[in-house]
């Protein structure tokens, strides 16, 4: 069976359209979607309860959620194989065990518990920052449409790691699976110590600068298929600016994430951690090797 597209549920909007986000990718990948709820209730619950009622209700809620996502799920892609389970554990455990088989992993901003959806809940950030997949967080505001855009268009921030990049190599599949233009994205900055006073060398050093970045640029696309339609941008500024900014006329933007040897998972940069809470689109954070 081909790995499946799993998708976190609580029932919450944010979920949900996380899950029809993540039954639009099934449907494009030709994968299976997993519904996965997951929850303590348990420890709140005890068994006593579960022995008198039949089932903690908290279960009974849980498998409510993932049957009404389910068919939510099935109406928006009738295509598509469904699977879903409920467990009693912490989400973010959870699911990021669960994405250890997955192709990849789809989120909302927050569940049923958040109090500003703009911002990041603590599940999403802590799976987008251990998961061994790619985790796919759907933000609020976006047009919920994988297969039809608004922008039609990927975004790939692009960094030293070349054509090696896990994320480039996402981005490109996800642009062409969508029919998409890709934008790769290389920022750069011009340190304030090498600027100069003397008017004919003023510019040098900016020109330096955005000269590698181009590079760069070069060496990482060198091998994208040519079906693609590419676009190369070279921006000056922080990534972080940069990335926010071209986000808000895109429809997915695509950023990798370092492993540190020696720590757990996935240990997110500035970078990632800006966009995951601020991007004006869907964010896919992709796992780079060392």
């Amino acid at each position: 069976m081909d790995l499946p597209i799993v998708v976190g549920v609580d029932g919450s909007e944010p979920s949900l359209r996380a899950a029809d986000w993540a039954a639009d990718e099934a449907a494009l990948r030709g994968a299976p979607l997993r519904l996965v709820y997951a929850s303590l209730w348990e420890r709140y619950e005890g068994e006593s309860l579960a022995e008198g009622i039949g089932k903690p209700s908290e279960q009974v809620r849980a498998e409510d959620i993932v049957r009404v996502a389910a068919e939510r799920a099935r109406l928006r892609q009738c295509g598509v194989e469904i699977f879903t389970d409920v467990l009693p554990e912490e989400p973010e455990y959870a699911l990021v065990r669960e994405g250890r088989g997955a192709c990849a992993l789809v989120l909302g901003t927050r569940g049923r518990s958040g109090l500003a959806e703009m911002l990041l809940g603590s599940v999403s950030l802590t799976v987008a920052a251990h998961a061994d997949c790619p985790v796919i967080v759907v933000r609020p505001g976006n047009d919920n449409q994988v297969r039809a855009g608004a922008h039609r268009r990927v975004v790939v921030g692009v960094g030293e790691q070349g054509a090696d990049s896990a994320a480039l190599r996402f981005a490109v599949r996800e642009a062409r699976l969508r029919h998409a233009s890709l934008d790769a994205v290389r920022a750069w900055r011009c340190p304030a110590h090498e600027s100069t006073d003397h008017p004919l060398l003023a510019d040098e050093p900016a020109r330096l600068h955005e000269q590698h970045a181009v590079e760069v640029l070069d060496r990482a696309l060198k091998e994208t298929p040519a079906d693609v339609d590419l676009h190369r941008l070279t921006v000056e500024g922080p990534a972080r600016r940069v990335l926010l900014n071209v986000s808000h006329e895109a429809d997915l933007l695509v950023v990798g994430a370092r492993r540190n040897q020696g720590h757990l998972g996935l240990q997110l940069g500035r970078v990632a951690h800006a966009v995951l809470h601020h991007s004006g689109c869907a964010v896919a954070v992709v796992p780079e090797p060392v």
